[in-house]
């Protein structure tokens, strides 16, 4: 439920409300915005009259979240989340347009810093890379572990960038949380609950991608775990679901982006990489996808995508990016948006 308090509701009367939910074993998540404070419970409503919270001082009114999903909904966060990467980026609400880019895998450090400089250069934000591959094989390319972390670290010393890269394990989350600077969880682990439980723990900013057979309530559900870890700064990835088609490696759900705009608070980021699995898709559903709503992209970027390890037929090469970039700046542009 959530408690929408007075406008003129005071710190002793917030207080008040929440200690007495916790009290009781309710959960209590606070929302204050310029004009009222809203308190979000979590919990059992049978253990409490909810007339009783009326009665009490600064409180204007009790709403029920009838979503299965509370914390991520609407319902209990009218604006839009920003979620803050190390203080010097910001995603979503309106906040430019950001461009996490990088290959599937870290192969070597000189590959990485090679497609690090020139994906800063042509104005990514984020670089992304693999140090734990999750692989349909086991005999496929598993990732360097934490040699792949130091990588990434030597990367971001030299360029700036901020690394995102994916949790597989929940005994892997506090190793990775020492290097990344946002965790990604694949959509391989999107319903690995203890996983997700242990990522909200970190209080690492989250990418957390939709498994390729579920469906946006599902990808919502398992944001409410890291959420109802204490952890707000989550962003969702739509990076395509299985459907009948098969041309296409998935079929990249752009229908997504706006339902999720609608029913959640949370950044919304797409990966048209994935979504689509060959590279000369990948620029049409980038600028499709900023023309939906999204907050940013997530595009695979290789030096030699025909020499990677993982993911070359859906990796662009350097100069095809750079090419990208501006016409997604214009399209950014004809929706009221920066890039």
């Amino acid at each position: 439920m959530i408690i929408i308090m007075k406008p003129d509701a005071t710190e002793a009367q917030i207080n008040q409300i929440t200690d007495k939910l916790k009290k009781i074993g309710f959960g209590v998540h606070l929302s204050k915005g310029a004009e009222r404070t809203v308190i979000g419970a979590i919990g059992d409503k049978s253990t409490i009259q909810l007339e009783t919270l009326q009665m009490l001082p600064g409180v204007s009114e009790i709403v029920p979240i009838r979503k299965p999903y509370k914390l991520v909904s609407r319902e209990f966060q009218p604006h839009d989340t920003v979620v803050k990467i190390n203080d010097q980026l910001s995603v979503g609400a309106g906040s430019p347009i950001v461009i996490m880019a990088g290959p599937c895998s870290v192969e070597n450090q000189a590959g990485l810093l090679e497609v690090a400089a020139e994906i800063k250069k042509s104005g990514a934000k984020v670089l992304r890379g693999g140090a734990f591959k999750p692989r349909t094989s086991p005999y496929s390319f598993q990732g360097l572990g934490e040699e792949g972390l130091k990588i990434l670290k030597t990367a971001r010393e030299k360029t700036g960038l901020p690394v995102v890269t994916e949790a597989l394990d929940t005994r892997d989350v506090e190793l990775i949380a020492k290097y990344a600077d946002i965790i990604q969880v694949g959509a391989r682990n999107m319903a690995n609950f203890s996983l997700l439980k242990e990522v909200g723990k970190a209080g690492k900013p989250v990418l957390l991608k939709r498994g390729p057979g579920s469906t946006i309530e599902e990808l919502l559900m398992s944001a409410e775990y890291i959420l109802s870890e204490g952890n707000r700064n989550v962003m969702l990835c739509e990076r395509g679901i299985r459907t009948l088609e098969t041309y296409t490696r998935n079929t990249l759900d752009l229908a997504a982006v706006a339902v999720m705009k609608k029913l959640t608070h949370l950044p919304v980021i797409v990966d048209p990489s994935h979504g689509t699995g060959k590279w000369d898709l990948v620029p049409a559903m980038a600028k499709a996808a900023i023309a939906a709503g999204a907050d940013g992209l997530i595009i695979e970027v290789h030096m030699h995508p025909d020499e990677a390890m993982s993911d070359g037929p859906q990796s662009l090469k350097p100069e095809t990016f750079a090419q990208l970039m501006p016409q997604l700046r214009s399209v950014a542009q004809a929706v009221g948006r920066q890039l």
